[in-house]
């Protein structure tokens, strides 16, 4: 057998008190359970860690030696334990989360402020990838939980909503369309497009709106594919095309005039928080998902 903590516990204090008795009445241990403790460190590595002079013991050589090491594993051991007090108390922790671009950029950052400002010791780091790469990235374990909007068909995970947006298309100010009250029949695939690189949730939420309207992605004339909404905004408020975005992406381009919105909306979506399915709930995990739906029922 190897030593044990508790074995160094003991050596240790028996060599604070330099007294067998003393060390154990302090330990809450019998004299012959302390004895043992001390015999079996000698007795395994073939050392003498005391000598008992007079009445008394004193440490060896090696004794002392040890002691150094002893004293040093096991606080160690107590910073480890304290560790695990304060993920437990929510003091300490860190949080792994990956994010679909519309989620990640717009929905969930006053989110995560929110709950910081309740649990400042949890670090958060958050990875901002398409829906298909974060529902990899949470398959895998390289993120603790993922938030993405739209649907994904992944039976190691499960999925929770919270929340959604809307789908809507949207002009630049000077685009042909942003002027017209009433809206062509064929104003879908007249104008050309500006369109969400594949694997993004916003783009796969077009496709089935189009299939809706009975409209086929290759009927579109697709200018561009960009793998950001604010290079795709940007874009579109600077060029002739359109594109299909997030409510949330543009409402504040809507405001400013320089952006025009086409119909009331393309479609609804969710947003949903994923997690894989047989892999632990911490709690800092479990105290963001509960201050995420308090936000919502406020």
């Amino acid at each position: 057998m190897t030593m044990t903590l508790e074995q160094l516990r003991i050596f240790a204090a028996v060599a604070d008190k330099q007294h067998v008795t003393q060390a154990a009445h302090e330990l809450n241990l019998t004299q012959s359970a302390t004895s043992a403790a001390i015999a079996a460190l000698e007795g395994r590595y073939g050392v003498k860690l005391f000598d008992r002079v007079g009445r008394g013991i004193v440490l060896t050589h090696m004794g002392r030696t040890f002691l150094g090491e002893a004293r040093a594993v096991l606080a160690r051991a107590h910073a480890a334990e304290q560790v695990l007090r304060d993920f437990a108390g929510l003091k300490a922790g860190r949080l792994v989360i990956a994010a679909s671009q519309t989620v990640g950029s717009y929905w969930l950052p006053m989110r995560l402020l929110a709950f910081q400002a309740v649990h400042p010791g949890i670090e958060i780091n958050v990875r901002i990838a398409n829906s298909e790469q974060v529902a990899t990235d949470v398959r895998d374990g390289m993120a603790d939980v993922g938030f993405i909007e739209g649907d994904i068909d992944d039976a190691a995970l499960s999925a929770r909503r919270v929340d959604g947006d809307a789908l809507v298309a949207v002009v630049g100010a000077r685009h042909p369309l942003a002027s017209q009250k009433k809206l062509p029949a064929d104003w879908i695939t007249r104008t050309p497009w500006i369109l969400r690189e594949p694997g993004s949730g916003t783009r796969a939420m077009f496709e089935r709106a189009l299939k809706k309207r009975g409209v086929r992605l290759a009927d579109l004339t697709v200018q561009l594919e960009l793998a950001s909404n604010e290079a795709i905004r940007t874009a579109v408020e600077a060029g002739s095309c359109a594109a299909a975005v997030s409510d949330l992406v543009v409402e504040k381009a809507i405001t400013a005039k320089r952006l025009v919105r086409l119909e009331d909306e393309l479609a609804k979506r969710s947003f949903y928080a994923l997690r894989h399915k047989e892999r632990h709930i911490s709690k800092a995990e479990a105290a963001l998902m509960s201050s995420i739906a308090a936000g919502a029922a406020s």
